[in-house]
């Protein structure tokens, strides 16, 4: 193949003009057409529009978010309560009848927000016994304490 020369062809430079002449008469048909332009974008008032529906939406999830936490703190705390409560409740069903009382504590440094009342009395003086016992967060103001009754029967 035989190069032409230095330079381009005489053809080339005869489609060069005819594209820059489409360029032109396509910029010049456009400016007297504003309504194909309009389509090109998004308008102020649909970008406002997503962005209200994007805050409100926003705005729900972090209000669930939220709730979830607050809930998830919650049944936290019912469920030590209740596992202290049992475990309590079991240490005094083992205690003899006889050698059942009153009394008052805590749970140790492993639970120090939790405390323990019990309350014994005698529903007959030899064979039943009424084990009250009160497990409560000393740090909650609501929902904070959990009671568990119980009646021994010495047999």
């Amino acid at each position: 193949m035989i190069c032409p020369g230095p330079g381009p062809p005489e053809s080339w430079l005869t489609l060069e003009s005819e594209r820059k002449r489409l360029i032109l008469k396509n910029l010049q048909k456009n400016k007297n057409e504003p309504a194909q332009c309009a389509g090109r974008g998004f308008t102020l008032l649909e970008v406002m529009v997503a962005m209200c529906i994007l805050a409100i939406t926003l705005v729900v999830v972090f209000q669930s978010q939220s709730q979830s936490v607050a809930m998830m703190g919650n049944s936290r705390v019912t469920t030590n309560l209740t596992l202290l409560a049992q475990g309590k409740m079991a240490e005094l069903d083992t205690m003899d009848i006889t050698a059942l009382s009153s009394g008052s504590g805590d749970f140790g440094p492993d639970y120090p927000d939790y405390t323990w009342k019990s309350s014994v009395t005698s529903e007959d003086e030899r064979f039943l016994k009424k084990i009250v016992l009160t497990v409560q967060n000393s740090r909650l103001t609501r929902n904070n304490a959990i009671t568990l009754v119980l009646y021994k029967f010495k047999g």
